[in-house]
């Protein structure tokens, strides 16, 4: 257990300070899906209608998010807001917020997919019922979206999970932050340290993303076969 430097993590509390930071990641990716899922379903909505004006906004802010690497959005929301805008966000604040914008983007492009996949025909028979725009939306195309949306947002939230694991350069501690921690503490005593603390961490990453995987593939195989 030492050649594997495994022994470090039953040295006073640093398994449990692996956990803690694995809290911390988890917690983060929570509120970021809780406040990008609705969000995005709305602006994906948006993004389906025929106003150039609309399209053209939610095309440019998603095609930013894109392109922008999560880490400069970290370090412009954390140090930009602090030094332009006299506001004082912890790290785990600008955090979530960085990550709502880009779950957002990413969650409205894939309600977008999933509402232009549906054939026309599904408009014309809901116009043929005399059923309002609203109507239509609701009993006909949204139920048979959610169908193709499901397993795609599930893979969204364990992207998400992963990701988190940037904003330790912002000093948040979570649990990447923690496993260097524990290895420069010990370093002399442990030199083998690094391969056993990160071996466990992405154990945890793993039993954390594995299931929800799991989710979405057991979601793709019930709706699409």
């Amino acid at each position: 257990m030492q050649a594997l430097g495994l022994d470090v993590l039953f040295k006073g509390q640093n398994f449990i300070r692996l956990l803690g930071g694995l809290g911390v990641a988890l917690r983060i990716s929570l509120i970021a899906v809780v406040i990008s899922i609705p969000a995005g379903v709305l602006l994906g909505t948006l993004m389906t209608k025929k106003n150039p004006v609309i399209r053209g906004i939610l095309r440019f802010y998603l095609e930013f998010m894109r392109i922008m690497p999560q880490m400069v959005l970290l370090f412009l929301v954390f140090f930009g807001s602090t030094r332009s805008l006299g506001l004082d966000l912890s790290g785990e604040t600008s955090a979530v917020i960085v990550f709502s914008l880009w779950g957002t983007a990413e969650m409205s492009d894939l309600v977008r997919g999933a509402i232009t996949s549906i054939p026309r025909h599904q408009y014309d028979a809901a116009a043929a019922l005399c059923l309002s725009e609203r109507q239509t939306y609701y009993y006909i195309i949204f139920p048979q979206a959610l169908r193709r949306l499901l397993p795609l947002s599930i893979n969204l939230i364990t992207r998400m999970i992963k990701t988190t694991s940037l904003v330790l350069m912002i000093g948040v501690v979570e649990i990447i932050k923690v496993a260097q921690q524990i290895i420069e503490a010990n370093r002399m005593s442990s030199p083998n340290a690094a391969f056993g603390v990160y071996l466990t961490v992405f154990m945890m990453y793993f039993l954390a993303c594995f299931p929800i995987s799991m989710l979405a593939r057991f979601l793709e195989k019930r709706f699409y076969e």
